[in-house]
């Protein structure tokens, strides 16, 4: 079975189409949301709308839930990114609001974990950024592998600490994909990075593809139509640091 594992689309309506674009060729199975579909971009509705109609298994993210409780921001954001959530928990409307509503915040299904921030205190939302983070965390899922988003860094980690490189690298047009090709005998934590604002200085829409019968990971970075997502976020009249920084990746 393939499954495409999508995490921190932000609103960003511009890049989850181009993801879905490439998932649609790729002939996956399951699309897998590891939350935060709102916040910092100009189209929370529009990208909670795609993820229902096409994911069957969509996690709660912290600007989900903060978009649903507005204290949750005032007592954890920074006043750049309450600005956007006072704008998203404005608009979003009260279909969209009763669907965040319901979003579990962990899956286990496939022999994997599925979470947003992290396996360990979930609730908490732990960031899993260095090898410490990744060794603290590995204790507390049992499965081969715990998918994860959240930091928006994409980056694989292995208990065994073997060095994770990728296998081959595809480049096709504006989407390059890097193969990886795991160890049964080992633990793995994934993040496959973010859709609507990638933070590894690659502005990229970043996510992934599992394999589990080749027990294969395809991570994919590709272009999309970032000067209309900028510009959607300046006529919304959000921070214009949302607009700028998807230009960077940071």
């Amino acid at each position: 079975m393939k499954l495409a594992i999508i995490s921190d689309i932000h609103a960003n309506l511009e890049a989850l189409k181009k993801a879905f674009e490439i998932i649609e060729a790729k002939n996956v199975d399951e699309i897998i949301s590891l939350g935060d579909i709102v916040d910092y971009g100009a189209n929370p509705n529009e990208c909670v709308a795609l993820i229902e109609s096409k994911c069957r298994i969509s996690l709660l993210g912290n600007h989900d839930e903060a978009a649903l409780d507005i204290q949750q921001a005032h007592d954890h954001f920074t006043e750049l990114a309450l600005a956007s959530t006072k704008w998203t928990h404005k608009i979003i409307s009260d279909h969209n609001r009763k669907y965040l509503a319901r979003r579990p915040i962990l899956h286990e299904e496939f022999n994997c974990k599925f979470v947003h921030s992290s396996p360990k205190e979930p609730f908490a939302w732990h960031y899993i950024i260095t090898e410490l983070d990744a060794k603290e965390n590995f204790r507390y899922f049992s499965q081969p592998i715990c998918f994860f988003g959240h930091s928006h860094i994409a980056e694989i980690f292995c208990d065994s600490f073997e060095p994770s490189e990728p296998t081959k690298v595809e480049k096709m047009n504006t989407v390059i994909s890097a193969f990886y090709k795991f160890n049964p005998k080992s633990k793995y934590l994934i993040n496959v990075g973010s859709i609507g604002q990638p933070r590894d200085f690659d502005w990229r829409l970043s996510f992934g593809i599992f394999d589990t019968e080749e027990y294969t990971f395809e991570q994919i970075r590709a272009e999309y139509d970032v000067h209309t997502a900028s510009q959607s976020i300046l006529d919304a009249k959000l921070p214009q640091h949302n607009a700028k920084r998807i230009f960077v990746g940071r």
